[in-house]
């Protein structure tokens, strides 16, 4: 076989000349109908939604946290040491004032009453004995023709009656007393309430009385009406006493929330404001009082308290979503009259609903951005449309024929 023909230089020069014409001809080719980035421009301002501050009539309020204690809470313990012969109510029920919980072994106080009256009847016979024996000699002492009886006879006669109806009045008290340990052989209610678990099951011996340890039975709260305590700072103790002229706070109206609540949905009144302002902690303990027919509040549980800390009065507000965090400043953005997006830093009242009290920082014709702030900084323009109002044509958000007829 012959070798293959080999290609000169001059051919492979010549033959890339002859390809960069048609190289530069497939670019143009290419680059029609496609704008470069100086014909595309800069995209357009984006757009947020705007509103003015609006005046609203607001109660300023402050919150402390604190739980609910009973009105009531009764340790029920023993008078009488004894046996513990039968328990009459079952753990956790409702009990009235009076109800029989507990009733000791009677027997023993029993055979004491008995007793006891056997010796107040032996008592009163003696003195039976002992007045007709007085009066016996007081008739021989009288008959001036005998001397029967002397004087002195006749005072010791006396003595005896008079020490004989000492006898009776001791023996009366004996038998009160019997009969009471008696009667607390049976442990009543002492208040109407929730009573708690037995701490003692029947047959062991628990001791009463007012010497030593007596024993726990049960324990007895009462559930409605509950109080509800709580602590209040000075400051605003301070404008509370303002606001109310004076330091009458019994019957002022508060709410309440519970943990699962979504707002203060309870209602109540102030009951207690305590009568000294705590040292080491600058509060004061305060107390509130709510009906609890329903049983939703414990002793123990947590909750927040709401309470008025000013007369109502006009004052600007945002949607609290408007509001932004600077560190520790809270600012809005607003749109000026060359939609340009500024910083306002403002001060801020309570939270009104979904809306925020502007104490200060703006003013009623400032156009607040309330959505599509994460589009916007200081400095940016922006398509600025009032809350409430229809965008405009070709905006974005707007109707798809809206955009159509603009573009015809």
């Amino acid at each position: 076989m012959s070798p293959a023909p080999r290609l000169s230089v001059a051919s492979h020069f010549a033959s890339a000349a002859a390809a960069v014409p048609v190289l530069a001809l497939a670019l143009a080719l290419a680059g029609c109908g496609q704008p470069t980035a100086q014909q595309q421009g800069a995209p357009p301002p984006p757009q947020v939604t705007v509103a003015n501050p609006t005046s609203a009539n607001v109660t300023d309020t402050d919150e402390y946290v604190g739980r609910f204690v009973a009105i009531d809470e009764v340790n029920v313990r023993a008078r009488v040491s004894g046996y513990l012969d039968k328990i009459d109510f079952v753990d956790g029920q409702l009990v009235k004032e009076g109800d029989v919980l507990f009733t000791i072994d009677q027997r023993p106080f029993k055979i004491a009453v008995d007793q006891a009256q056997a010796n107040l009847a032996q008592a009163k016979a003696n003195l039976d004995f002992t007045k007709a024996d007085l009066e016996r000699a007081r008739t021989l002492l009288e008959d001036k023709t005998s001397n029967a009886i002397s004087k002195q006879a006749f005072d010791q006669r006396t003595q005896a009656e008079r020490t004989a109806a000492a006898i009776v009045q001791s023996q009366e008290a004996q038998v009160r007393s019997a009969q009471l340990d008696l009667g607390f052989t049976e442990v009543k209610a002492p208040v109407s309430g929730q009573i708690g678990d037995r701490r003692v099951s029947v047959g062991n011996y628990v001791t009463g009385g007012t010497g030593g340890t007596p024993t726990l039975l049960a324990v007895i709260v009462s559930t409605d009406p509950i109080r509800f305590e709580f602590t209040i700072d000075e400051a605003s103790l301070l404008r509370l006493t303002r606001r109310k002229g004076g330091t009458d706070f019994k019957g002022e109206p508060v709410a309440l929330k519970l943990i699962d609540d979504k707002d203060f949905v309870h209602k109540g009144k102030l009951d207690f404001l305590n009568n000294v302002v705590d040292r080491e902690t600058g509060t004061i303990r305060g107390r509130a009082i709510f009906d609890n027919k329903s049983g939703l509040f414990r002793p123990g549980m947590f909750a927040r308290i709401r309470l008025q800390s000013s007369d109502p009065y006009q004052a600007l507000v945002v949607p609290d979503v408007a509001i932004g965090t600077e560190q520790v400043k809270k600012f809005v953005y607003v749109v000026g009259p060359d939609n340009k997006v500024s910083q306002k830093f403002v001060t801020l009242g309570p939270l009104q609903g979904d809306m925020r009290v502007i104490r200060e920082g703006l003013g009623p014709d400032d156009k607040v951005v309330v959505n599509g702030l994460m589009r916007v900084r200081p400095g940016v323009t922006v398509t600025p449309q009032v809350a409430g109002a229809a965008p405009a044509a070709g905006a974005p958000g707007a109707p798809a024929g809206s955009s159509s007829a603009a573009s015809k």
